[in-house]
């Protein structure tokens, strides 16, 4: 007897082991990282203009005028902003943003890839 169901279609779970598959979804669900959200709250300090305004869009739900820029999240309402304001991810992003921003220097200085000063060789 074949594996194949009877009339059901597909199998639950039955792209499981495809590649390619895995790799597109995860990176379309990807959430964005802290250092791109506090770019992008810097950026808005300086021009003056709030991160979280869009103009009118139908491909984005509610129209992208409901925008959370602490998770980069658009939302179809202003109740399931308030909602998701509420919620433990949204807390938690914020908790993180706080934090200072991860450079390159600290990221050397992690790896002992520190500079060294030394005196002269031939002092006057």
């Amino acid at each position: 007897m074949g594996t194949a169901l009877s009339g059901r279609g597909r199998r639950k779970g039955g792209r499981a082991k495809v590649k390619k598959y895995k790799r597109a979804t995860w990176l379309s669900r990807r959430a964005k990282d802290t250092n791109q959200i506090q770019d992008e709250i810097e950026k808005s300090e300086i021009t003056g203009v709030p991160a979280n305004k869009f103009e009118y869009d139908d491909e984005l739900p509610g129209g992208g005028q409901f925008f959370c820029v602490e998770t980069g999240k658009h939302f179809t309402d202003a109740k399931a902003l308030a909602d998701h304001k509420k919620s433990r991810y949204y807390k938690r992003r914020c908790k993180e943003l706080k934090e200072e921003k991860y450079t390159q220097a600290e990221a050397e200085k992690a790896a002992g890839m520190t500079k060294e000063t030394l005196p002269p060789a031939h002092a006057k």
